[in-house]
């Protein structure tokens, strides 16, 4: 089942942007039947009880984060960022600052133009320049996302779900655009849990790996996605 799963939906297209077409449907996939109603409610309890005690449990360690933040590089230790929630409305989503404060603004002053390219493409790069050195810790073990359960809180995320995107990333869907903005997005999903840097927008694999998760959102599904995650972070992923 894995093999099946792992990949998706398992149909390449092309990946340059608003030209993606998203295949239909396939029910003869081996994967998870997409969940109901009581799927939803019951994601919703798990989304508020799980953040309530993330933020309880890690005020302290979070306080400690921003204050070496504060300490390795000039700046605020959060940042928000504008993405594109449930049905198209826009969030602003909270994070710890993990790059040097002008990182967003000026870009070319920290990458060669290789790098600003691709950067400008897929809004990720390895080895990434304006990371400073608490930053790439912080990204290792993934405690740059803890400030995101405020926002599971407030309802505009949830713990499992799409990647959040920006308005103009959206459009990478093609013609699945809807059916993507159709879910809520989430802290983990799918494509994070599974080829991460090797499913890009270029070669159509991180389209086919979100739609998959909308496509058979379930308790199944979130359950492997959860256990993953923590594996994933074991790893320093």
């Amino acid at each position: 089942m894995d093999s099946q799963v792992d990949k998706g939906i398992g149909v390449k297209t092309s990946g340059r942007r608003t030209g993606f077409v998203a295949p239909p449907r396939d029910d003869t996939v081996l994967a998870p039947k997409p969940g109901g109603l009581g799927y939803r409610i019951v994601k919703r309890a798990f989304d508020v009880v799980f953040s309530a005690g993330v933020v309880a449990v890690l005020a302290v360690p979070t306080a400690i984060a921003c204050a070496a933040i504060c300490a390795d590089s000039p700046g605020m230790p959060f940042f928000r960022q504008e993405r594109v929630g449930l049905n198209g409305r826009t969030i602003r989503i909270f994070k710890l600052r993990t790059m040097v404060a002008d990182a967003h603004e000026h870009p070319e002053r920290y990458m060669t133009a290789e790098q600003l390219e691709r950067w400008s493409r897929e809004q990720k790069l390895d080895d990434d320049p304006r990371i400073t050195r608490v930053g790439r810790f912080l990204r290792n073990t993934s405690l740059d996302e803890l400030p995101q359960f405020l926002n599971v809180l407030a309802g505009d995320l949830s713990v499992i779900g799409p990647r959040p995107v920006t308005l103009e990333e959206t459009y990478e869907f093609g013609n699945g655009r809807d059916e993507f903005l159709s879910v809520k997005p989430g802290i983990t999903g799918w494509w994070q849990v599974t080829e991460r840097n090797a499913a890009t927008w270029e070669n159509g694999d991180r389209q086919m790996l979100e739609l998959f998760y909308v496509r058979h959102a379930s308790l199944a599904l979130d359950f492997r996605i959860f256990v993953r995650t923590f594996k994933a972070m074991g790893r320093g992923q």
